[in-house]
């Protein structure tokens, strides 16, 4: 059995979680970071020096960081899958997964701390502001992207479904004025029915 370290209210546990369940794989999820701590105790800094959550734990086998993670899962349990065999095929989803980390969640992190969080240096209006102008930005390129697809790469079902759709989990039910995106709205509609989906993606957002 998988144990995955990390609170579920984490968007990078809630990939892991998603992934795990998407290939079949069962786990245990053990709760460490924010408010349950014990990220920077020695045991758990053994298995990952940086104190971040997720960590995965197959075997003897340990890892650290979420995409590394969720394609560690892709192709050991989910090859011809999630996982592409095709490397311009998995470049597809690698592409996606890759710009919800270093795009995506960059721009919308800091309206969600403010607004959700409740963080210091966070919650003035023209922080927020600035986020959510920066997220509607990165969103619609995933609108246009959507236009005539059912995922965000190639013909079925992905791991850069799972990190996108992530994404949209979180600003779709944050408390600021939502544009219409039918496309990502159909898409998230979608995907957030799957089965694995559901206990990755807790509500409220927190």
């Amino acid at each position: 059995m998988l144990t995955i370290w990390g609170r579920i209210s984490s968007i990078n546990v809630q990939k892991v979680v998603w992934a795990a369940g998407e290939v079949g794989q069962p786990f245990e999820r053990i709760d460490v970071g924010g408010q349950f701590g014990g990220n920077h105790e020695p045991a758990y800094l053994a298995k990952n020096p940086n104190g971040q959550v997720p960590t995965l734990e197959d075997g003897e086998i340990i890892i650290w960081e979420s995409s590394s993670i969720v394609r560690y899962l892709a192709a050991r349990y989910g090859a011809g899958w999630i996982w592409e065999e095709d490397p311009a095929k998995r470049a597809e989803a690698d592409r996606w997964m890759d710009w919800m980390l270093s795009e995506l969640q960059p721009s919308m992190t800091p309206a969600f701390w403010g607004l959700i969080r409740k963080t210091r240096g966070y919650t003035d209006e023209a922080t927020i502001a600035a986020s959510v102008a920066k997220a509607e930005a990165k969103l619609d390129i995933l609108e246009a992207h959507l236009a005539g697809r059912s995922y965000v790469a190639n013909e079925r079902f992905g791991m850069g479904d799972i990190a996108v759709a992530l994404g949209a989990h979180r600003w779709l039910h944050m408390p600021v004025a939502q544009k219409d995106w039918p496309n990502i709205r159909r898409w998230y509609a979608q995907v957030s029915a799957r089965p694995a989906a559901g206990p990755a993606m807790p509500l409220p957002i927190t």
